[in-house]
């Protein structure tokens, strides 16, 4: 059963800071086991390297494409402009293929690191095959500040380079002479089938009246649609790092909560990020009705602002009625559903560690990861 926001709020210790992220903890929290300082800095190095380390695995896959595929997977990874020429936009912050080469490091060192390169790129077509998907579902017409495929080369074209990345995917796993590749491909599309489940889930959802959904229905949506892709890729790298099964198992669990955390995160961020930032406009779950989870927090709440915000949602969003959708972010914000989300994600957060100590007590050997599970509650876009 979920918590009620007032009970999160209690345990997390009080309201977060306004902006709408967690602030940093320096140290993880006591008894963990994981007590070294941590410095933004660090992910972001990271990242950078995850995305050097993968992005040549990524573009050969996508260059074996027939033309008329390429074009477009090359367009959604922000490679070439839709005429074909070439461009340098944002392909996207790499943190699931960064996850399954930290984990390969963390439980194997650099060599498993260095052969799981191939299963990182796997896990990065998997996750840029659901955003093509998800964008045409939800009809967003931006994604890292520029159109969407869908809105360049139509649904059909975006739907079936989807289908390509997907595919992709699971062949070069499929022909990765590494003794873990079999099991990581029969994991990865497992995985694939609970992202379907979780974004069947959703969409349902979006169908149903604002006060038929519970706080329990989004948060196992939340995990199926997000949680799940983050717990796969690391379970994903320690595979390849020989680990034993329950130390997959115990970062998969790792992956799951810091991906429920995430996806916390980037709710408030839908709600309240800066445009200039996420590349989308603002409040755009709120314009498109989305029943996010800091929304559905707020519906829940048995508050004079939950009424006014199911009034609102009932009444389809008009095109420039940004008054409107400032008194929905209002009315999320008096109901509780920000300070819930966030001091969820902390929650999130703790869990996450936990499962992280049980697989990789060393705090050392455990930096790469704890890097990036804190990135995702610091982040603003």
């Amino acid at each position: 059963m979920a918590e009620s926001m007032t009970e999160t709020k209690q345990r997390s210790g009080g309201s977060p800071p306004p902006d709408g992220t967690l602030e940093p903890r320096r140290r993880a929290p006591a008894g963990d086991g994981l007590t070294g300082p941590l410095d933004g800095h660090e992910a972001a190095v990271i990242l950078d390297r995850a995305r050097a380390s993968v992005d040549p695995e990524l573009r050969a896959a996508v260059e074996s494409l027939p033309g008329s595929m390429r074009r477009i997977a090359q367009y959604h990874f922000g490679w070439r402009h839709a005429d074909g020429t070439p461009a340098a936009a944002n392909a996207g912050k790499a943190i699931r293929p960064a996850l399954v080469l930290a984990a390969a490091d963390a439980l194997g060192g650099p060599r498993a690191r260095a052969a799981s390169v191939r299963a990182a790129a796997a896990v990065e077509l998997v996750h840029n095959f659901t955003l093509l998907h998800d964008d045409v579902m939800d009809r967003d017409t931006s994604r890292r500040h520029r159109p969407t495929a869908w809105t360049v080369f139509g649904d059909t074209d975006a739907i079936l380079a989807g289908d390509a990345l997907q595919a992709l995917a699971l062949r070069l796993l499929a022909e990765d002479p590494h003794p873990a590749s079999g099991a990581a491909a029969a994991r990865l599309a497992g995985c694939v089938v609970e992202l379907c489940a979780g974004q069947h889930a959703d969409t349902a959802m979006e169908r149903r009246a604002p006060g038929e959904v519970t706080l329990d229905e989004v948060l196992v949506m939340a995990e199926a649609k997000t949680g799940a892709l983050l717990g796969c890729a690391c379970a994903l790298g320690a595979l390849y790092a020989g680990a034993t099964a329950d130390d997959v198992a115990a970062l998969d669990a790792f992956g799951r909560q810091a991906g429920l955390a995430f996806q916390l995160i980037d709710d408030v961020i839908g709600i309240w990020g800066d445009p200039e930032r996420t590349g989308k406009p603002a409040g755009s779950d709120l314009t498109a009705r989305k029943k996010s989870l800091p929304v559905v927090a707020a519906l829940t709440s048995g508050t004079p602002a939950a009424a006014e915000l199911a009034e609102l949602y009932g009444t389809p969003y008009e095109e420039g009625d940004t008054e409107g959708i400032a008194r929905a972010a209002q009315a999320v914000e008096r109901a509780g559903g920000r300070d819930w989300a966030q001091a969820q994600a902390a929650d999130r957060m703790a869990l996450a560690m936990q499962e992280l100590t049980r697989a990789v007590p060393d705090p050392e050997a455990a930096g790469g990861l704890l890097a990036l599970a804190e990135f995702v509650t610091r982040r603003s876009s």
